[in-house]
């Protein structure tokens, strides 16, 4: 198993050459349908670089727009990208205010494309402790593409697996104690309508970029048989060859969700 999964993880599954891959690889009636990503790397991309942080975050604003677009011509039907978590705040006062200003910049310039496209943004998260203007923006965006039924957009902004949990933990008690349900009637399946994602499909693949191999407080109830693909490849270098490699990948393994 160890054997298997450092092969997934090493330079030759990596590939970074433009010609490497392309749409044309892609089996395109077997597109995971909820793709999930953890866009890592930005703050190494600017180190390397010479450049602050935030110079690194503003390019990684760039990437989402083209991998939406990307995802969204291949038929991809959900894409959650990990925005902001709820560990984030304990970066520098400077790089967290701009990091709340970023939805604001990417949605005011990229919204009318979303709702060209039929995009349908959404947000996952604790909004309560953002900032009024990252609100108004977010806000805005999930109204003007409330009508769109095409791929749906989905931010984890100041989402934190462990905080959803225990939340749906703190209503499901309430309403087992309310009498609106009976402990025997608990169930996997039921608890899932309690998370932030009750109404969306649990991925398919999850992508995390930069080299780091771990979930990092993501969708730890929801990613319990999703697909890993791991790439060094920091997220302002991702493209969509990246994407379409992960997606290659994925078509390559067979899901047995336990069984044999």
């Amino acid at each position: 198993m160890l054997e298997k999964f450092s092969l997934r993880k090493n330079k030759k599954d990596i590939g970074t050459s433009d010609n490497d891959h392309s749409i044309d690889q892609l089996d395109l009636s077997s597109i995971p349908h909820h793709i999930a990503i953890i866009m890592d790397g930005n703050g190494r991309w600017a180190k390397k670089r010479g450049l602050p942080r935030m110079a690194g975050h503003h390019e990684g604003m760039k990437v989402v727009r083209k991998i939406v677009k990307a995802s969204n011509e291949i038929g991809v039907k959900v894409l959650t990208l990990y925005a902001f978590s709820t560990e984030n705040w304990k970066r520098p006062k400077m790089e967290v205010d701009y990091l709340m200003k970023l939805p604001e910049e990417f949605l005011g310039t990229f919204l009318p494309e979303l709702v060209a496209e039929n995009v349908q943004v959404r947000v996952m998260g604790n909004k309560d402790q953002l900032p009024p203007h990252t609100i108004r923006a977010v806000n805005k965006a999930i109204e003007d593409t409330k009508n769109n039924d095409g791929m749906i957009l989905n931010f984890a902004l100041n989402y934190g697996s462990r905080y959803e949990i225990i939340e749906g933990i703190k209503q499901l008690i309430k309403d087992t104690n309310n009498g609106k349900l009976t402990i025997d009637e608990i169930t996997e399946e039921l608890f899932s309508n309690y998370l932030m994602s009750a109404d969306l499909s649990e991925p398919d693949l999850l992508i995390r970029t930069s080299g780091e191999i771990r979930l990092s407080n993501f969708m730890l109830w929801q990613l319990a048989y999703s697909e890993f693909w791991f790439t060094d490849v920091l997220w302002p270098d991702f493209d969509k060859k990246h994407l379409y490699q992960a997606i290659a990948e994925y078509q390559r393994r067979t899901r047995r969700f336990g069984g044999v």
